[in-house]
């Protein structure tokens, strides 16, 4: 009976010592960290790795995560500076870097730092309209890091981040803003469309001044050659003319013509000087009589008699009946050629018929090579 009695209390003080031993040992895993209490009381932190505790008189608190902690609130309705209310979604970004702190300073840190996130939040916001508050976002999430910052440090919490993840306006703002955006954008899209059609019109206009330019200087230097042109064929024209009238003065003055050949050829002129629809009245030439007076002595010297100057009458019948002319001859007209300076009735002469030719009664009066103008 001693015997088993004893097996029993050696069985259970092994027992016992097993249980001491495995309540001494705690392993204390990376990046986390215990607080033990003695008592009751708080007697230290235990680090990662293998730790003994007192059994029995130390008791170990949950493990508290040192790692950075991602925490995502739900949105928050926050009232802005106009009267809004948005939705703001926020995420934060804390790591505990005081056990003991994080343990006794608030009961529960994930609780406190998101109410503390929430009315930080609406501080910051409050004073911003809604236009600024969807455009500050990173001042919004500066000063949510600062204000966080400094309020958990006595928690033994460090804030590293804080994020908005969304900033969600009512929907009626959110349509009127739509509708905005659509005005801003067709306003841009009609102005860049203004400015483009500006930039044509001032390129078209430059390029139509350009070649009005261009067309303008090469009419101009067109002109200007075709002047050029016309003013070298008029001086080879008035050297040609030159020439030609100098080669036939020169044949006339080397040939040395009489007066009866060029008293006939100023009279082959004469109807080329009637020529002309439009003649109403013909001007004879004051010229006229000293050239008929050239004519009127090559007729006189081809007859083997003088023709009487006088009025005494003429005897058809006598011997000088050859010399009486022809049928068909204008008697006055001949008499005009001959020099007698009787009066011409020719109906070729127009409004002048009747009247004495001017200048026939004086034709040998001069010579006949004075006149420059048939020289």
């Amino acid at each position: 009976m001693s015997t088993l009695v004893a097996t029993i209390l050696l069985v259970v003080v092994v027992v016992l010592i097993v249980l001491a031993i495995v309540r001494s040992v705690r392993i204390i895993p990376q990046a986390t960290a215990g607080i033990v209490e003695r008592f009751g009381r708080y007697h230290r932190t235990l680090n990662a790795g293998l730790n003994v505790v007192t059994p029995f008189v130390d008791r170990l608190r949950p493990l508290i995560d040192l790692r950075e902690q991602v925490v995502s609130f739900p949105p928050q309705p926050v009232i802005t500076r106009d009267n809004l209310v948005v939705g703001i979604d926020t995420v934060i970004y804390f790591q505990v870097t005081d056990p003991r702190a994080a343990t006794y300073e608030v009961a529960n840190y994930i609780t406190a730092v998101e109410q503390l996130t929430v009315t930080t939040l609406r501080n910051v916001v409050g004073g911003m309209d809604l236009e600024t508050a969807l455009t500050s976002r990173d001042q919004i999430n500066t000063e949510l890091r600062q204000e966080l910052d400094e309020a958990t440090g006595k928690w033994g919490i460090r804030v590293g981040r804080v994020e908005l993840k969304a900033i969600e306006p009512p929907s009626s703002i959110q349509d009127s803003m739509e509708k905005q955006m659509r005005a801003d954008r067709d306003k841009r899209a009609a102005i860049l469309s203004a400015e483009g059609n500006k930039q044509s019109a001032i390129l078209n206009a430059e390029g139509e001044r350009q070649a009005a330019v261009l067309k303008a200087r090469g009419e101009s230097e067109a002109a200007v050659l075709r002047a050029e042109a016309e003013a070298k064929a008029q001086a080879a024209r008035a050297r040609g003319q030159a020439e030609a009238i100098l080669t036939v003065f020169r044949a006339i003055h080397e040939g040395n013509p009489d007066q009866r050949l060029l008293a006939y050829q100023y009279m082959q002129m004469l109807p080329q000087i009637a020529q002309g629809d439009s003649n109403k009245l013909w001007i004879v030439p004051s010229e006229i009589g000293k050239a008929l007076e050239g004519i009127g002595g090559l007729i006189g010297g081809a007859r083997p008699q003088a023709v009487p100057t006088t009025q005494e009458p003429v005897n058809n019948s006598g011997p000088g009946s050859q010399l009486d002319p022809p049928a068909g001859r204008h008697a006055g007209l001949e008499g005009w050629l001959t020099g007698s300076g009787g009066p011409v009735h020719d109906g070729a002469v127009g409004d002048g018929e009747g009247r004495a030719v001017p200048g026939a009664g004086h034709a040998g009066s001069a010579p006949f090579n004075d006149d420059p103008s048939l020289v």
